[in-house]
């Protein structure tokens, strides 16, 4: 039996055994002329088998490419578009650029490290102090958010007051954070349900 498995891996599946074959078979094809003509044949058949894409700018485009992947790029023909080449193909994507500062606490994400670093700015005691106060209660809704633990108001006033370099601290014995119930409510430890056994 001849299986799938023992024969050439096909390079775009989703055309399907047959069209790789008429690839192959250009490829052994002497005159560019023909060669030509075959393409275009094959391109045809490679759409008439999505029609619903006929109306997507640069439809044919694509067709064009997949016949080149399929050739592996050693087809000679009249190609009308210009053709990716295989070291751009093959080329990684360039790295994103995160940023790596704070993982200890991204949990809290990046805009209650702005909100952190426009508060150490203002001079008012007071006014510190309470755009502090509003910050941790922020904190404690985005801990609720990704953990599933109850924290306590220490433990925010402690990660403010790191995340700040010393800057915003907060008496944790004068100091109470507003309850979040909406979410203290998930976080809560869920009872085993009782199994009744019938008798």
């Amino acid at each position: 039996m001849d299986y799938n498995t023992s024969r050439k891996k096909l390079i775009l599946p989703e055309y399907g055994r047959n069209i790789h074959k008429m690839v192959d078979f250009i490829l052994t094809v002497e005159d560019r002329n023909e060669r030509n003509r075959l393409a275009h044949s094959v391109i045809n058949i490679m759409g008439n088998m999505n029609p619903q894409l006929r109306d997507i700018n640069d439809f044919k485009h694509k067709l064009w490419d997949h016949l080149a992947l399929m050739a592996e790029f050693k087809l000679d023909i009249d190609y009308p578009y210009e053709l990716p080449n295989s070291e751009t193909l093959n080329k990684a994507p360039n790295k994103v650029p995160y940023q790596d500062k704070n993982r200890k606490y991204r949990h809290y994400g990046v805009t209650v490290q702005r909100f952190i670093e426009e508060a150490k700015k203002i001079e008012d005691p007071e006014e510190k102090e309470a755009l502090a106060v509003l910050i941790a209660e922020h904190m404690k809704k985005s801990y609720y958010n990704w953990n599933k633990y109850v924290v306590t108001d220490d433990v925010i006033i402690g990660d403010l007051s790191a995340m700040s370099g010393g800057n915003l601290k907060l008496d944790v014995d004068k100091i109470t954070l507003a309850e979040i119930r909406e979410t203290s409510a998930r976080s809560k430890v869920v009872k085993k349900k009782k199994v009744v056994r019938k008798k």
